[in-house]
């Protein structure tokens, strides 16, 4: 389909040359380095819409909570959508597709924007993930997804914008903290709207944890998975993902079993659990 390919090449040109602006949700994470791109085409010599895909076994950082100069070798980086890409690295574009980010500000925004999209339970109250006290957003009916993609979408088409060669949807699993209000074919089914939107956009998609979908066949390129060794769960997603799998380990013992078991097959690293960009106190970041 080379017509096709070429007429959204053209159309993901003229909106980056028109500088159009997408949706903001209050709550996310600033980057810091300079307004220089990778170049996004430097694996390819044809100018195409078609995502490009991470190498197995890349090195990797994981930069949610700041963005930062990546460590010596790193080729690959996650960082939050409204941070910059980092230059010259595969970047990967974080995005909060299944719940709002935590806080009284991000729930306030969602209140007053989108009321109807927060999942909430009989007594009209927001179901909430208590581990990051961010509230659920309802996938539940088709019509609910639909109106929430005019909200997640633009998200994902200012990561293009921006230069990122990937987007990483988090919360895929919300389903599991919804008091049975949602299940696994809510979840599969919003997973295969933002994938049609980041692959419409030029940009791959990852899976983000949730081993129990992967027999749902949503369309995602790779993924993102958090402590796979220390659930021993990389193997199912390595065999899903042709190895094309970033883990991010936060305990010792997971980061020892990945890094024996598929350290040399996998991007494996070990962090602190919130994150922290490096300088700050309690910073982790090794990798195998």
């Amino acid at each position: 389909m080379l017509t096709h390919r070429t007429v959204l090449a053209l159309v993901t040109a003229l909106a980056v040359l028109t500088g159009c602006s997408s949706g903001t949700e209050s709550g996310t994470e600033s980057g810091t380095e300079s307004d220089k791109q990778p170049d996004k085409r430097s694996d390819t010599a044809e100018d195409t819409a078609a995502p490009r895909l991470p190498r197995p076994a890349m090195a990797f950082d994981y930069q949610l909570g700041g963005a930062y100069a990546p460590p010596g070798g790193v080729r690959a980086v996650s960082r939050d959508r409204s941070a910059k890409p980092a230059p010259g690295r595969y970047n990967i574009c974080y995005v909060n597709a299944f719940q709002a980010q935590p806080g009284k500000k991000a729930a306030a925004w969602w209140d007053d924007k989108h009321p109807d999209l927060v999942l909430r339970d009989d007594d009209g109250d927001p179901v909430i993930d208590e581990d990051w006290n961010e509230p659920l957003l309802d996938i539940s009916t088709a019509a609910k997804r639909k109106e929430l993609l005019g909200v997640v979408g633009p998200w994902i088409d200012g990561c293009a914008r921006s230069g990122f060669d990937a987007v990483e949807p988090d919360n895929l699993d919300s389903y599991a903290r919804s008091d049975d209000l949602l299940d696994t074919d809510d979840a599969a089914a919003f997973a295969r709207l933002l994938v049609r939107r980041a692959h419409d956009k030029g940009l791959a998609i990852a899976q983000k944890n949730t081993a129990e979908l992967l027999d749902k066949r949503v369309g995602f390129d790779f993924a993102v998975v958090e402590e796979c060794g220390q659930y021993d769960e990389c193997g199912d997603f390595a065999s899903a993902y042709d190895r094309k799998v970033f883990d991010i380990e936060y305990e010792h013992k997971g980061y020892d079993a990945a890094c024996r078991d598929w350290g040399k097959k996998l991007s494996v690293v070990l962090r602190d659990r919130d994150v922290r960009p490096a300088g700050e106190s309690g910073y982790v970041y090794r990798r195998c």
